[in-house]
């Protein structure tokens, strides 16, 4: 999701890394376990649940960029390598953790870890840190389809669109989920389709 410059005067970051996780370009410092905190998975999703292609989006939606920035402002962000490097830069007013098996792989200014266990474990004491609600897991499919089981809360855009792409969003139980909330979105001059913003909860206890 394509968004804003990298904001040099985002708070600095200073966490407990759980096992595997390192900092692109600083030090970990050790702080204290808390108490879990929800994890909301994001993204803008096709009626045939695609939500991209050759690692890029498929759509132009001013208005659900708005809607992402507004729902992960102030949160640790939880992605894949590739939509890392889509989006190309940290994004300023969060913090950005990146689950690479690269071990290669480093960029200024973000997290990298290893491991989606530890990137979650991370998370968690990074939103602590931050006075943080929640944790957001931003993309891509993979990452999506390996956290659903444990995710909490889906914040969705529903897109009226149904392109062919690479990359989908998993599908959703409806005996693992409810839909609590649908808000047709107002379509603006910056937006290529119409759209739903959608919220589902879990129905059961995530495993």
């Amino acid at each position: 999701m394509p968004e804003f410059p990298f904001d040099r005067k985002t708070p600095p970051f200073a966490a407990r890394a759980g096992p595997g996780a390192e900092r692109s370009g600083g030090a970990l410092r050790r702080g204290a376990m808390t108490p879990r905190l929800p994890l909301v998975l994001v993204a803008a999703v096709a009626r045939n649940g695609v939500i991209g292609a050759d690692n890029r989006l498929l759509w132009r939606l001013s208005s659900d960029l708005k809607r992402f920035r507004a729902r992960t402002w102030g949160k640790p962000l939880v992605m894949g390598r590739k939509t890392f490097q889509s989006i190309g830069r940290p994004l300023p007013g969060r913090e950005t953790i990146v689950v690479t098996r690269d071990p290669g792989f480093s960029a200024e200014g973000v997290f990298v870890v290893h491991g989606l266990d530890a990137a979650l474990a991370l998370a968690q004491a990074r939103a602590a840190a931050m006075g943080a609600g929640a944790i957001v897991v931003a993309g891509g499919g993979e990452i999506y389809a390996q956290t659903i089981g444990r995710a909490d809360r889906l914040a969705l855009t529903e897109v009226a669109l149904a392109p062919e792409g690479d990359a989908a969003f998993p599908r959703i139980d409806p005996a693992e989920w409810r839909e609590i909330r649908r808000e047709p979105g107002g379509r603006g001059p910056g937006d290529e389709a119409d759209f739903c913003f959608v919220d589902f909860e879990r129905a059961k206890p995530a495993g």
